[in-house]
């Protein structure tokens, strides 16, 4: 009998419509995690995959991080009945003398940031956590967190994690040095650019750590500390202003936008809706909010994130380690349980009332100057084309692997996410989906890593980069709904070979497959999507290319139309359009009405006339 593997997914099956289907959601991902704990109930361990931090963070990491979920179930009357498990396991972590102690740290690391869920689960349930302690457990606790506050915490969104430590001791009456937290406050507020945006630290990068962090934690202090109102007010307004933005990273299905790193946290992208709710801010209406958040949550449970003992994987939409962080333990994908937020609500909250409203997404094309994007709705999809990121000039990588195709590619999308690359030295069978690659050897390659400079006029995008210090790339992008165009200006002095990509999508086993490779063109159909990509300036080759197995980050086979074609030494214009869409009369009608070629001239006079810097680029 063949298994299915979406049906070790917890979420399998779940209507997730009401506040009892979330419950049992949580309680379904939370059950086999269970058995995973260890005799003193302070670490859980999932697998023998290893992360930059030793085995001992990780651990606390497995035993923290469904604090996110589970302090909010209780706190609203909610039932877990392993609070016992979780209060000895705070005791022997935070105790030196036991054999499961979490460790002593002495810099910047990661305890520091699953202290976090320790504070806010203090906060939220002093009575279940903190008072039923022993009092030499109280004084061991206190005494592990107020050392960690004392260390400098990366200067990034683990601020915040400071300040959730300090609410957690400050509800259990333990008194330690609040200027701390106040530096920490105003630190963070020097993140903030505009219109609900946050950059996080001094990096080029505005992905969906502004959601899920930025907003996440602010929303968190503004509703647990009542007597900052000043604060609680600013935290507010900036979410309100992200949530008008961020909903055109959402497709009418739930899906979002797969773009930047650190997506192995998965539905962790819902807890900007759920934090709304928290926070009780109706950025958007009710019903609109909890729509993106049911909706959000039902799109995970179509997925095979699960391994066969129900414990979530690391991946995406299904396991892949090719995808992960360095920073990613098997226990790191529990971050998803921050959606489970609006479990602390009361049944009667209007989150929980409203009738849940169907997403509609913009016709016309959403610029949004920050990130650098603009973004496309096509039908259960929703595209980004993107110029704004920046990875180079001496910034902090993150300890991103593939970061060019996490925040460099032309284009991303919610249906069929993006592919990254496992060989640079392997031009041939790279799937370059939204990039344009450069080889000249035939072996390795060069992609688009980061901008020099990057704009936005209007509708459009435009960047300057360089694969070499020799070779210099222009690349206008313009939105052709449902096809965009790209256009590209290669300088070289030497000559080169180039292949584009279009966007991946799946293919599974026995599944009728039809390409058409011709020159100036090639498409890809399966029985669910068509993709196709079409040179509108040239003469290259199409392919289209069986992707290597797991690159893809929703789907573990795809395919990939692409354009191939030499470039001569000089000046060269590459023009390109590419789409894909669920097959049905759509796109039909998309294939019979190719774009034309933009005028580059018009281009080139609308960013003189029109151009402004996008946000995410400006960091000194």
């Amino acid at each position: 009998m063949t298994i299915d593997p979406v049906r070790a997914n917890p979420l399998h099956g779940n209507p997730l419509q009401t506040r009892a289907d979330i419950e049992r959601a949580l309680n379904g991902l939370m059950t086999p995690l269970l058995g995973h704990f260890s005799p003193g109930n302070a670490r859980v361990r999932l697998d023998a995959a290893g992360a930059h931090f030793d085995r001992a963070a990780a651990d606390l990491e497995g035993f923290a991080r469904p604090l996110w979920g589970l302090a909010p179930l209780t706190a609203g009357g909610g039932n877990f009945d392993h609070w016992e498990m979780y209060r000895q396991g705070l005791a022997n972590g935070s105790d030196p003398a036991h054999p499961e102690y979490w460790g002593t740290f002495s810099g910047t690391d990661q305890r520091m940031v699953e202290l976090a869920a320790i504070g806010f689960t203090m906060r939220l349930l002093p009575g279940v956590v903190w008072d039923p302690l022993p009092q030499q457990a109280k004084d061991n606790l206190a005494a592990y967190l107020k050392h960690a506050r004392q260390l400098e915490y990366s200067d990034s969104n683990w601020k915040f994690f400071r300040i959730l430590v300090d609410l957690g001791l400050e509800e259990c009456g333990v008194a330690f040095d609040w200027s701390l937290t106040e530096q920490y406050l105003d630190q963070l507020d020097a993140f903030y650019i505009a219109d609900g945006w946050y950059r996080d630290g001094q990096s080029r990068q505005l992905d969906h750590y502004v959601g899920f962090a930025m907003h996440f934690y602010g929303l968190l202090y503004a509703t647990l500390k009542k007597d900052d109102q000043k604060r609680a007010a600013a935290y507010r307004e900036r979410a309100a202003l992200f949530a008008q933005q961020i909903k055109h990273w959402y497709d009418d299905n739930g899906g979002t936008l797969a773009f930047g790193r650190s997506l192995t946290y998965r539905f962790a992208c819902g807890g900007i809706w759920a934090a709304l709710a928290f926070a009780n801010v109706e950025a958007l209406p009710w019903g609109e909010i909890k729509g993106h958040y049911l909706r959000h949550l039902r799109w995970w449970a179509q997925k095979p994130i699960a391994n066969r003992d129900g414990i979530l994987s690391v991946g995406y939409g299904y396991p892949n380690l090719l995808m992960s962080e360095s920073y990613n333990s098997a226990a790191s994908p529990y971050w998803a349980f921050k959606a489970f937020l609006p479990l602390a609500l009361a049944p009667d909250h209007p989150f929980w009332t409203a009738d849940e409203i169907e997403h509609v997404g913009a016709p016309h094309p959403v610029p949004l100057p920050h990130p650098g994007m603009v973004m496309i709705k096509t039908p259960g999809n929703v595209v980004a084309l993107s110029s704004g990121q920046q990875l180079g000039s001496g910034l902090k990588r993150w300890h991103l692997r593939q970061s060019s195709e996490k925040y460099c590619k032309f284009v991303y999308s919610s249906r069929y996410g993006f592919s990254v690359e496992v060989d640079d030295r392997d031009y041939d069978h790279a799937a370059f989906d939204g990039m344009l690659a450069f080889s000249d050897d035939g072996s390795r390659f060069r992609v688009r890593e980061g901008n020099e400079q990057a704009q936005i006029a209007g509708n459009c995008l435009y960047s300057r980069w360089q694969p070499w210090k020799d070779v210099v790339v222009e690349t206008w992008l313009v939105p052709a709904n449902p096809w965009h165009i790209r256009v590209h200006r290669v300088s070289t002095p030497r000559p080169l070979h180039s292949t584009e990509g279009g966007f991946a999508i799946a293919i599974s086993d026995f599944d009728p497959v039809a390409t058409t490779d011709h020159t100036r063109r090639a498409i890809a159909s399966t029985t669910t999507d068509i993709s196709a990509i079409v040179d509108l300036g040239g003469l290259r080759k199409g392919r289209t290319l069986r992707a290597l197995p797991n690159t893809n980050l929703i789907a573990a086979k795809t395919l990939v139309p692409q354009l191939r074609g030499e470039i001569d030494a000089g000046t060269t214009i590459l023009v390109t359009t590419a789409m894909a869409m669920p097959v049905g009369s759509a796109a039909e009608n998309a294939m019979g009405q190719v774009p034309p070629a933009p005028d580059l001239a018009a281009l080139e006079q609308l960013f003189a006339n029109e151009g402004v810097d996008v946000s995410a680029m400006q960091v000194s």
